[in-house]
């Protein structure tokens, strides 16, 4: 497949209702916020997960759709398989990569071939068995930032009660204990992304059908990883910006401030989707731009 010929830029717009997006393990788990200014955050790994996990549920067992980076799959096991894919030793591969000047460039290739998130995101798949098991590094044309939202957010403890009762000794005291779990109450988040046909075509290898692919674990990510701890999640909207070359028509950021979203008049403690307005000032698109909604 052929790589992507078009730079992107692009917007999500999610909410969150009565769950935590994004929890804080160095703050008991709360979700993360500015601490400044109040605004919450959601990290681009957390955002990457999602991704990921879709893209595996949605493409298991297609040849070309695996996953590097995930649950229970040591990072190492797929470095050796590379390995044996081009026929080389994994415990000598420093003295191989010496005799063979496009090792690396085979490694990297039968990576990205078969893993879908390392042609979108990128790796680092250096690790060490027995001595260096390098295949390479990878700089992925799919780049995300740290979501924020639109307003702050004011996480709330919520006490619980659970009948569970952890040990026998406990059993015999008691009948309920007491639990306790952050929610957001409600919260609007926006990311911003960035894709590089350059680092596609010289790098991974990233095609359309593997963008087309993207735009569809971005609008169903949160549709498939329902828990009671997130609450109810889900993705407004994808504005999606398009380039009609390569290297791309425009700075990154004047795309991005074309897109406003701000509370409706009236509106004092946002509580839906619905106490926004998003607008997008398609009149001053810079030449060579177009844009599309999606969602």
């Amino acid at each position: 497949m052929e790589p992507i010929k078009n730079r992107y830029e692009f917007v999500i717009l999610f909410d969150v209702e009565n769950g935590n997006p994004n929890g804080d393990p160095d703050a008991g788990n709360m979700p993360r916020i500015d601490p400044e200014t109040g605004y919450g955050l959601v990290t681009d790994v957390c955002l990457k997960r999602k991704i990921r996990n879709y893209v595996e549920t949605a493409k298991e067992g297609e040849s070309g759709y695996r996953i590097y980076v995930k649950d229970g799959v040591p990072l190492n096991r797929s470095d050796v398989e590379a390995c044996k894919a081009v026929g080389v030793d994994e415990n000598k591969l420093k003295e191989a990569k010496k005799k063979d000047e496009n090792l690396d460039k085979k490694l990297r290739d039968f990576m990205c071939s078969n893993f879908f998130d390392i042609r979108t995101f990128g790796a680092v798949m250096t690790t060490f068995v027995k001595g260096a098991l390098n295949c390479g590094q990878v700089r992925g044309p799919v780049q995300l930032g740290f979501a924020r939202s639109i307003d702050p957010i004011l996480p709330q403890e919520v006490t619980i009660t659970r009948v569970a009762i952890t040990t026998e000794a406990d059993a015999e005291k008691k009948g309920t204990e007491m639990g306790r779990k952050y929610i957001v109450p409600y919260g609007l988040y926006r990311a911003e992304g960035y894709i590089s046909a350059n680092l596609a075509r010289k790098t991974t290898g990233f095609s359309e059908d593997d963008l087309a692919l993207l735009w569809q674990a971005i609008l169903n990510m949160f549709e498939l990883d329902r828990s009671a701890a997130r609450g109810n999640m889900a993705v407004r909207e994808l504005i999606v910006f398009k380039h009609d070359s390569e290297l791309g028509n425009a700075p990154a950021y004047k795309l991005f401030d074309l897109v406003k979203v701000a509370r409706k008049d009236g509106v004092t403690a946002p509580r839906a989707y619905s106490d926004y307005t998003v607008t997008l000032d398609e009149a001053h698109l810079p030449d060579g731009v177009t844009v599309t909604r999606m969602g």
